[in-house]
């Protein structure tokens, strides 16, 4: 069956030209974007009930830019002034740049990883001595707290907001060629908010070891995955498939 519409359950991306633009114009094919899921903060009384003290930290990890938003958002509610002297250790240049929105770049002392967390464990390594901050959703992937354990850091986690399911009950009878996810919790959100969904004819297309593993484990069947050495994005996977059956 041909594909002529598909649902990213993500937010739309917000650079001109991104490769879902491309692959609009060149397959003539309508792609919207819906998040499954959102991050929902949470307060600052959540936070002390954690037993942080955001004064006893002289370092602060941040892999995403939610966990930017998120830590100034509990150092304001607790009217704690972000001392200069604090390390940033950032899992992508991506994320590090997103931190200027809160401080002067050049006057901090900011580290950067390449892409991956085990990227950035290489810096971490070097300042053993620091006591880390790692402000984080309640999902957290293994990886991170097993790193931070095996290099023997002084370090505490912080649940500083939280992934929610969003409410997709005006989707129940709009019907898309393909829906694609990213994640084991937009896997989640389709089955709680749809929990007599069937797949019929619908193409599921994943992205990711643990997408894969939640569709599996969900009964669903995948039509379409990235990464792949053939296809390291999702969009050259969506272009790769379509091209095949849309030609037919």
């Amino acid at each position: 069956m041909k594909v002529k519409t598909i649902l990213v359950s993500q937010p739309e991306p917000k650079m001109e030209n991104s490769p879902y633009s491309k692959l609009i114009d060149k397959e003539k094919i309508k792609v919207d974007f819906r998040p499954f899921i959102h991050v929902e903060g949470v307060d600052a009384k959540t936070v002390r009930a954690q037993k942080i003290d955001l004064k006893n930290y002289t370092a602060i990890i941040l892999t995403s830019r939610n966990a930017v938003d998120h830590f100034f958002r509990i150092a304001e509610e607790m009217r704690f002034k972000v001392p200069d002297t604090l390390k940033y250790f950032c899992q992508s240049e991506a994320v590090a740049y997103y931190l200027q929105k809160y401080v002067v770049y050049r006057k901090r002392k900011i580290y950067v990883g390449k892409m991956n967390f085990i990227d950035l464990s290489v810096l971490l390594k070097k300042y053993k001595d620091e006591k880390y901050l790692l402000p984080s959703s309640d999902v957290l992937k293994p990886i991170v707290p097993e790193t931070m354990d095996n290099l023997g850091l002084n370090w505490t986690r912080g649940i500083f907001y939280k992934t929610v399911i969003s409410d997709l009950s005006d989707l129940r009878d709009v019907y898309y060629d393909v829906l694609v996810f990213f994640s084991p919790s937009g896997i989640e959100s389709l089955l709680k908010n749809f929990p007599d969904f069937k797949q019929n004819d619908t193409r599921i297309a994943v992205f990711g070891n643990s997408t894969v593993k939640a569709a599996n484990e969900a009964g669903l069947r995948i039509d379409i995955q990235a990464p792949t050495p053939e296809t390291p994005s999702m969009t050259m996977a969506l272009q790769r498939y379509i091209t095949s059956v849309n030609k037919k």
